[in-house]
């Protein structure tokens, strides 16, 4: 008796019709809805691997042509080592043709003041930094504090002529010229007094191609020597 009542009960009870086909529109909002978080990071992940690209490729920015490498006791204040950069960069050439020309100054502290421990250890740091320019070959032009000093401990001045110095010699002074012994330089819209103590000299390369590489450096030492006195 209960199963003929229910089957009369529901006998007229028609199923739900079936929902409506969605449209494009809706799919697509509906797909949107469950994965916007998906999407989300990805964008983030695209973004952060874009920028990394961006600044290895160094799209976008101006490059330097020359490189020159301070080495003293203590670092150049920031706005007379951004001046001193943008006065010699009126002496040279858009080297790598982005549009403009500029002159990368890196700074080797070797003593910042302290104790003695932390005088060892700002020197040591700088040091290491400093091997690795050299190892690599980026910095041409030197502006040093201590002829004497830098060339005993690394021997990296070059001859008048470019070529390196023989096994035994350490001499500097015969290879570097005081920065107020050069008219170009002595020229510059600097802080002529701060920099008149300094010598600059440019590096040697024992590595042949190295050396070879070097016609735009070479081209810019002349300028800054001419009319150069020891």
């Amino acid at each position: 008796m209960a199963s003929e009542y229910l089957r009369r009960k529901y006998q007229d009870v028609k199923p739900d019709e079936p929902p409506p086909p969605l449209t494009g529109k809706a799919k697509a909002e509906n797909w949107f809805h469950y994965h916007k978080w998906w999407l989300a990071a990805g964008a983030v992940l695209l973004a952060i691997v874009g920028s990394m690209v961006w600044n290895i490729l160094g799209i976008g920015q101006v490059r330097p042509d020359y490189r020159v490498a301070y080495i003293g006791d203590n670092e150049m204040p920031e706005d007379q080592a951004a001046a001193l950069s943008e006065a010699l960069a009126t002496l040279g050439e858009d080297v790598n043709g982005d549009g403009k020309v500029k002159v990368e100054l890196r700074q080797y502290a070797m003593d910042r003041g302290g104790d003695a421990e932390t005088a060892m250890y700002y020197g040591y740091a700088a040091d290491v930094v400093l091997m690795a320019d050299l190892t690599e070959a980026e910095s041409y032009f030197f502006l040093v504090e201590d002829p004497a000093g830098v060339q005993l401990s690394y021997q990296i001045f070059a001859n008048d002529d470019g070529t390196p110095p023989a096994d035994s010699d350490y001499e500097a002074m015969d290879k570097v010229y005081r920065w107020s012994d050069c008219p170009v330089l002595a020229g510059l819209d600097a802080d002529q007094e701060a920099l008149s103590g300094l010598y600059i000299v440019r590096r040697c390369f024992y590595d042949e191609k190295q050396a070879q590489a070097q016609g735009a450096n070479d081209a810019l030492w002349a300028v800054i020597t001419k009319g150069a006195v020891r």
